[in-house]
């Protein structure tokens, strides 16, 4: 843990840990003008390995900032980045999660497949895990739905988006991007 305080410290971020959020688990922002620090989000509603795992791709955001400045969110230079800290911080997951870790961060290009893998494994640690839950990428386009986290909120699933699905919540037609590990009940 003080490592993470040195690193937070050292680069001036601030961290925040928030309230669960639907559309994403963690966020990273770069210092600006009116904004002169880094800044990192994790939602806290998650397991602690899956509050890692989150908060070290935010972490890689930081560090690719520093080093490239301006590339693409998710491009080359990220994954490497996310790749050697998950590498240097495989140690921090359970003994069953490192195969996995060492299966996604074999090679850059970084898996998706793989990594939806190590998410569902890391989702056995919830205090709540039910093996038969179904999460919104087990859906398809078209499909019906409500979180289980929001029952009273219903949605159709209209098309995926890399990790998230473009969602239409069905009594207002407002569209929302919900990650696709969010757990659902279909309807």
């Amino acid at each position: 843990m003080e490592r993470v305080y040195d690193y937070l410290f050292r680069h001036k971020v601030h961290f925040h840990i928030t309230l669960e959020r639907i559309s994403k688990l963690g966020d990273y922002r770069w210092p600006h003008k009116d904004h002169p620090f880094h800044e990192i989000s994790v939602n806290g509603d998650l397991n602690p390995y899956f509050f890692l795992w989150v908060f070290l791709h935010e972490a890689a955001h930081l560090e690719t900032h520093l080093k490239y400045n301006s590339v693409q969110p998710h491009g080359h230079e990220w994954q490497e980045e996310y790749r050697r800290l998950l590498i240097v911080n495989a140690h921090l997951f359970p003994v069953e999660i490192q195969p996995l870790l060492a299966k996604y961060t074999r090679r850059v290009p970084l898996s998706h497949p793989v990594a939806k893998q190590v998410e569902a494994a890391l989702h056995r640690y919830d205090t709540n895990y039910n093996p038969d839950t179904l999460t919104l990428d087990d859906l398809q386009p078209g499909d019906h739905f409500h979180l289980m986290k929001h029952p009273e909120q219903f949605f159709e699933a209209l098309e995926r988006r890399r990790t998230r699905w473009l969602c239409r919540e069905i009594a207002t037609g407002h569209q929302y991007l919900v990650n696709g590990s969010a757990e659902v009940e279909k309807c």
